[in-house]
């Protein structure tokens, strides 16, 4: 972990936020004390597209094609075409 004065983070933050970037931490001080720290965000989890897809299909089919109070898709489209 880098640590760094809070003036020199405040004159060099594009540079840290490059460091930040590429999983350095920074740890920044004032008068010595520490302040802030500053680290990448967690990673996060890539859905896998045909499992996104099959959820959806298991929840079509657990609902059936309405969107609630009994209206269907269907209905909805040839409402909106008579307009």
């Amino acid at each position: 972990m880098t640590i760094i004065g809070f003036y020199e983070a405040r004159t060099r933050l594009s540079e840290l936020l490059d460091d930040v970037a590429n999983g350095k931490q920074i740890l920044i001080t004032r008068r010595g004390k520490p302040a802030a720290v500053i680290s990448p965000p967690p990673k996060q989890k890539i859905a896998n597209v045909s499992e996104v897809v099959g959820e959806m299909l298991r929840f079509r089919d657990r609902e059936g094609p309405t969107l609630g109070d009994g209206i269907t898709i269907r209905q909805l489209i040839e409402q909106g075409r008579r307009f």
